[in-house]
C-alpha cells in the first residue's frame, strides 16, 4: 500500500534529510587514503546520536552497521570494514536516518584521493542520472518516466544501469511501495501523486549491469569486476515539483 504523506510528515522527513545531508558533508571531509569504512561507520553512528537521531538500517534483518559502505566494484550493501581505503578508490556511503520517527535515505559516492579520469566520468554520469530522474518526479508523470530518463541518458555515455536494485517509497518504514526502476520505457507504471515520498538511487556500472552476491548474503558487486557508483536522494512529490528532502 502506498501512503501519501501530509505536509507535516514531509516537513519532519525534511528535517531528517537535512541532518543526513549534514552527515554526508562531514563524511566528505574524512574520506581519504588510509581511512577505513569502519571508522566512517563509527563516526556516523556517533554523529547521529549527538543530533538525536539513529541509523534506521542497523538491526534491519540482522544488519549490524549504521551505514552501507561499498568500495569500487561493490554495487551496494557493502559492509564497513577495517581495510584502509587506497588512493584511487571510490566508495559509496549509504544510510537511512531516523529523526524522531521520520526517515530519510541518501547515498553518495566519494573519490578517495585522486581518481582516474574514467572514475571521474562514472561519478559525474551517475550524479547527472539522479538529476535526470528527479526532473521527472512530477504529479501526473508515470514511474516509468523516471527510469527512462535515467537509462536513456546513461547508456549513450557507455555505462550501464543496474536492474536488480531499485528506489522505493519511504516513511514510516524504510522500504515501502512503489518500486522505482532506473530503466525501462516511458509512459508506463503508476502515476505520481502529490504526497508520495520516494527514493531515486541509480546504481551505474562501468561495465555490464549484471551483479553477483557475496557469501555474506548482503553485498552485491559487478559481475565483471568493474566499478560501480551510486547517488541517492529522498524526495517528495509536490504541486511545486519534486522537493529533495536530503539536501539543505
Amino acid at each position: 500500500m502506498i501512503t501519501l504523506k501530509t505536509e507535516r510528515e514531509i516537513s519532519l522527513m525534511h528535517e531528517a534529510g537535512k541532518l543526513l545531508a549534514s552527515c554526508h558533508r562531514e563524511i566528505a571531509k574524512r574520506i581519504k587514503p588510509g581511512v577505513t569504512t569502519l571508522e566512517i561507520d563509527r563516526f556516523v553512528e556517533q554523529f547521529l546520536a549527538e543530533n538525536g537521531a539513529t541509523p534506521e538500517q542497523k538491526g534491519y534483518k540482522g544488519y549490524q552497521f549504521a551505514t552501507c559502505a561499498s568500495v569500487n566494484d561493490e554495487i551496494c550493501h557493502g559492509f564497513p570494514r577495517k581495510t584502509e581505503l587506497k588512493e584511487g578508490d571510490i566508495v559509496t556511503i549509504d544510510m537511512v536516518v531516523n529523526l524522531n520517527g521520520a526517515l530519510a535515505d541518501s547515498a553518495w559516492t566519494y573519490a578517495v584521493g585522486e581518481i582516474s579520469d574514467k572514475s571521474k566520468t562514472l561519478l559525474e554520469v551517475t550524479k547527472n542520472a539522479l538529476d535526470k530522474g528527479i526532473e521527472q518526479a512530477l504529479i501526473g508523470n508515470r514511474l516509468g518516466d523516471i527510469g527512462h530518463a535515467i537509462q536513456s541518458y546513461v547508456e549513450p555515455q557507455g555505462f550501464s544501469v543496474v536492474r536488480e536494485f531499485t528506489g522505493h517509497g519511504i516513511g514510516p518504514t524504510m522500504h515501502e511501495p512503489p518500486q522505482i526502476l532506473h530503466y525501462g520505457p516511458a509512459g508506463k507504471g503508476l502515476r505520481l501523486k502529490e504526497g508520495m515520498v520516494i527514493t531515486i538511487e541509480p546504481m551505474i556500472n562501468e561495465g555490464v549491469w549484471q551483479s553477483k552476491m557475496d557469501d555474506n548474503g548482503w553485498t552485491a558487486r559487478t559481475m565483471d569486476g568493474k566499478l560501480s557508483a551510486q547517488y541517492e536522494h529522498t524526495l517528495a512529490i509536490t504541486k511545486n515539483g519534486p522537493l529533495i528532502l536530503t539536501e539543505q
